[in-house]
């Protein structure tokens, strides 16, 4: 049994020094196989809003910016680092060039987390990148586009010949800013908005809120964070009162939330996830919305459907599991976890989990499948793969929305309908 006094000890610590916890976050996260936000879900449990908000932005910033770092670093010391002064090293460039923190907490408080044999190090360092601030700067705009905002080459090559050169100097610019955050009001239950809440003059029922989430709204169900692009594939759908609806890929609820409240809670709704242990925050989601007509299952849609709910439904929304290539903003790590073979992986479940769902809309029925990837391969190509094979289904219409035009998520969404006459 852990002893309380060690464990206060413990929490004071954490508390009097967020930058050591950031940098614990980070190396933690250098060794692999760990999401960042998971990390600082998890380290910063029991921080005070301050200290948890700084850790983040330190964590999520170096992350953020780590080529553009990385390039600082390597440019200020020669030869390799062990990871640990590494790590430290891109935390305390982190303070002053993406957040602008002063250079005597910046620097002072990075070189007391090293150990004695670093010291020297760290701070010859940091005092330089101080020394030549200006210098950095204005080299910034001569850097690669990978280097410059922190992407991955062959990602950068990929889209320029996806997207040309201009929109992807765009979309990497928007995807090295910290993303706002938005919520959608709950029209079954709505709140009274805050004074400084910002409505979405293009999104009839969303806010930008200001920093620090209003918390007894959100446990009241009066409102759901979430980003104005998931409404696409919700709008495309168009579940109207009294419908049987599916939504196959549902947790954590945000769509099947809004489908709810456009509908006034008049729809039959089953909300079905593949993972477990998603259900119970999934129900939660739905029960504060204040419906009653709602049913949740787990399900994987990679197998094939059950008999029960083939040719079942009215309408099906389909929220597949992709790359997040239109998320990199709000998923900061996501870029460095993806390979170029990941999209032909994925294009594959997904033309396999469309399969499968399709065949849950009824004769006359439709479906929407949708992605917060803005990748063809993830998007046109599969839906042109599944209506290959599939001539009871025509495409009605489709959309892609690129961040850095919507200033939001990117996503994609295609409205397919099946005949009722087959």
């Amino acid at each position: 049994m852990s002893h309380p006094c060690r464990a206060m000890n413990r929490n004071t610590s954490r508390e009097s020094n967020p930058r050591r916890l950031a940098w614990q976050c980070l190396q933690r996260w250098g060794q692999g196989g760990v999401f960042a936000e998971t990390l600082i879900e998890r380290e910063c449990s029991g921080l005070s809003p301050r200290n948890r908000a700084f850790v983040q932005a330190v964590v999520l910033g170096t992350l953020r910016n780590l080529r553009w770092l990385e390039h600082l670093c390597a440019q200020l010391r020669k030869g390799k680092l062990e990871d640990s002064a590494r790590w430290l090293l891109l935390l305390g460039l982190c303070q002053l060039f993406v957040l602008h923190k002063p250079e005597h907490a910046a620097v002072g408080e990075t070189v007391s987390l090293a150990p004695a044999r670093l010291r020297g190090l760290v701070n010859g360092v940091l005092r330089n990148a101080t020394r030549r601030r200006d210098e950095f700067l204005a080299e910034l705009p001569q850097l690669s586009p990978g280097v410059r905002y922190s992407t991955p080459d062959w990602l950068v090559k990929r889209w320029m010949a996806e997207f040309g050169e201009e929109e992807t100097l765009q979309l990497l610019a928007w995807n090295v800013q910290v993303p706002p955050v938005y919520a959608r009001i709950n029209p079954l239950n709505p709140p009274q908005p805050g004074e400084n809440w910002q409505p979405l003059a293009h999104a009839a029922g969303w806010f930008r809120l200001p920093a620090g989430l209003p918390l007894e709204e959100l446990s009241a169900g009066r409102i759901y964070v979430a980003d104005p692009s998931t409404r696409y594939c919700v709008e495309m759908l168009a579940p109207q009162p009294g419908e049987r609806v599916l939504d196959a890929c549902a947790a954590p609820g945000g769509k099947s939330v809004a489908m709810l409240g456009t509908t006034g809670g008049q729809i039959r709704l089953l909300a079905t996830d593949a993972e477990s242990h998603r259900l119970p925050q999934l129900r939660e989601n739905l029960r504060r919305t204040g419906a009653t007509a709602i049913a949740v299952q787990q399900h994987n849609w990679a197998e094939p459907c059950p008999d029960e709910w083939k040719a079942a439904f009215d309408a099906v929304l389909l929220d597949v599991p992709c790359s997040n290539s239109g998320v990199l903003q709000r998923r900061v790590d996501a870029r460095w976890r993806l390979q170029p073979s990941e999209f032909e992986r994925l294009a594959e479940l997904q033309l396999q989990i469309l399969t499968r769902a399709a065949a849950a809309v009824r004769p006359g029925g439709r479906l929407v499948y949708s992605t917060c990837s803005i990748d063809r391969a993830e998007d046109q190509a599969v839906v042109e793969a599944f209506l290959a094979s599939h001539p009871d289904f025509s495409l009605q219409n489709d959309y892609l929305a690129l961040p850095h035009r919507e200033q939001a998520d990117g996503a994609y969404a295609a409205l397919l309908y099946r005949t009722d006459n087959f």
